[in-house]
């Protein structure tokens, strides 16, 4: 089996379960906090697939990377997978699930960088801007200081970008001088 269609049918399973038992919110907040573990820690990856660290460690491993709030839905999963010895998939499961719940309830990931610190006002006239272009949509907003962008703001929106960085003009003018010669 393709390792995506394993972690996509187990999300889409957990999703189901945790509808029909109101808890698919909690859920979904518990699946972000596994990814962001994931992410701060890669080896738990080598861990869940080493087959030399026992099934106890491995549970107590998923249910750590949930955070102390980890719902009943949750850990049933976590004894589903292990019982099924598809905890190595336990990461692309949780990026599976984030997929399916976002899809579903239409929320947009949205990360707005700008060079330095912006004052609150301005960055609730940012969000307030993204918002009014994607009214039917949900956001989670994150927002990021990438230094390297000299000045101005980038707004990533799921696929779609909105570059008025000054990196970026300065880019373009390169290529527009370039391309004259």
């Amino acid at each position: 089996m393709d390792n995506g269609l394993i972690p996509h049918r187990y999300a889409k399973a957990l999703f189901k379960f945790a509808l029909a038992h109101d808890n698919a919110s909690q859920v979904y907040d518990e699946m972000k906090t596994v990814i962001a573990s994931f992410q701060k820690n890669p080896s738990l990856q080598k861990v869940l697939a080493n087959p030399f660290v026992s099934r106890q460690d491995k549970a107590s491993l998923l249910k750590a990377a949930a955070g102390e709030k980890a719902e009943n839905d949750y850990l049933g999963f976590v004894k589903l997978i292990l019982d099924m010895n598809r905890e190595q998939y336990a990461y692309r499961m949780a990026l599976a699930y984030r997929d399916i719940y976002r899809r579903i309830y239409k929320i947009s990931q949205v990360k707005v960088t700008t060079a330095s610190q912006l004052p609150d006002d301005e960055i609730s006239k940012l969000h307030t801007l993204v918002a009014n272009a994607f009214p039917d949509s949900t956001l989670e907003i994150n927002d990021e200081i990438d230094p390297d962008i000299i000045g101005g703001f980038i707004i990533d929106v799921d696929d779609s970008r909105m570059d008025a960085s000054i990196s970026n003009e300065i880019e373009q003018l390169r290529l527009k001088l370039l391309s004259s010669n």
